[in-house]
Order: C-alpha cells, then structure tokens, then sequence
C-alpha cells in the first residue's frame, strides 16, 4: 500500500482543516489506518484510527470530540475532520495503514507497515 496525505496547512485556533490520505494497492480495504502527529524533537503519537470496514474507530484522548475519522474504501481514501483546532495540535502529520483481520486496530506506531510522506498543520492562536 502507497500512501499520500494532504490537506494540512495553517490556521487560527477555533478553525478547521480535513486531512486526506489517499491509498494506491489492492490492500485498502483490507487495512486499517491510522493517523499519527510528531512536532519536531517528539516522539511521533497516535492521533486517531479507523478499522478496515470503517465501523471501528479510535482517539486519542487529546482529540476526542473535536477530531472524526472515516474512510471511504470505493474511493480508497481516509479522511481526519479536525475541528476546534488548537496551538497544541501544529504537527507534521502522517497516515499509515496496517494489513488486518476482521476488526482489529492497532494504536501504536510499531504497529503499522506502510506511512505516508505527511502533511504539515500549523495552528496559531
């Protein structure tokens, strides 16, 4: 699986951006994806993930309410909606996608095989 994120760029606290990772490979539909955040000189974090089928999904505690994962497997693309967003979310971010069985989503990095080149989101206040 290749993937390409887009979408990022920079915004006021309180504003919005949709970040986009669209896949090439018959794999898709068989991954899960996960998006992940890493500010310079940090360790990159889990941010949010979506389950093959798109009925499972996950947050991070920092994102919970403000941010919505989904995807679309006939257009092999996963999309992060991110509302309200803060200072504190300016990140490179990256999606990633993992080969899985039924349901199963992981939330940690070493877990995924397959990254993007990431899309930065800068948020000034």
């Amino acid at each position: 699986v290749q993937l390409q994120a887009s979408g990022g760029g920079s915004v006021q606290a309180g504003e919005s951006l949709r970040l986009s990772c669209a896949a090439s490979g018959r794999s898709f539909s068989r991954s899960s994806i996960g998006w992940f955040r890493q500010d310079p000189g940090k360790e990159r974090e889990f941010v949010a993930a979506v389950s093959r089928g798109g009925s499972g999904t996950y947050y991070a505690d920092s994102v919970k309410g403000r941010f919505t994962i989904s995807r679309d497997n006939t257009k092999s693309t996963v999309f992060l909606q991110m509302n309200n967003l803060k200072p504190e979310d300016t990140a490179i971010y990256y999606c990633a996608a993992k080969s899985t069985i039924l349901t199963y989503t992981p939330t940690t990095k070493d877990a995924y095989d397959y990254w993007g080149q990431g899309t930065l989101v800068t948020v000034s206040s």
